[in-house]
């Protein structure tokens, strides 16, 4: 049989902090990433928005561009690891930056493996 996948929820600071940690977890036996993000990401807000003043990186990482996406995943290798995105209401953006960062990883879709949960509308 195949083992669970481990997983350790993380993110904060900036995608460079949460990269560095994502990377660290993998090296002490992790699996999977479950990725953290803070609560203007959760919302759809950018962290320059005025609403994202003091939240910024706090309670996870802050991701408002594909460029921070990138960031994020930079030197891990998504068709050997498992991905989960709890993210609700900008779910369906944060998921399009994560498929067109690895597009541009060149790992096609139907190698990558995870969950990203949506809400229904």
């Amino acid at each position: 049989g195949r083992l669970w996948t481990m997983r350790q929820f993380a993110g904060f600071g900036t995608p460079e902090d949460t990269n560095q940690r994502f990377k660290y977890l993998m090296e002490h036996g992790q699996t999977g990433l479950s990725t953290a993000f803070d609560m203007p990401t959760l919302m759809g807000y950018d962290s320059d928005h005025e609403r994202s003043k003091g939240e910024v990186g706090k309670e996870g990482v802050s991701v408002s561009s594909l460029a921070d996406m990138e960031v994020l995943f930079d030197g891990i290798d998504l068709e050997k690891v498992t991905t989960s995105m709890t993210i609700n209401c900008s779910a369906s953006i944060i998921f399009a930056m994560y498929l067109v960062m690895a597009e541009k990883k060149g790992v096609s879709w139907q190698k990558l493996r995870g969950t990203n949960i949506q809400p229904r509308w």
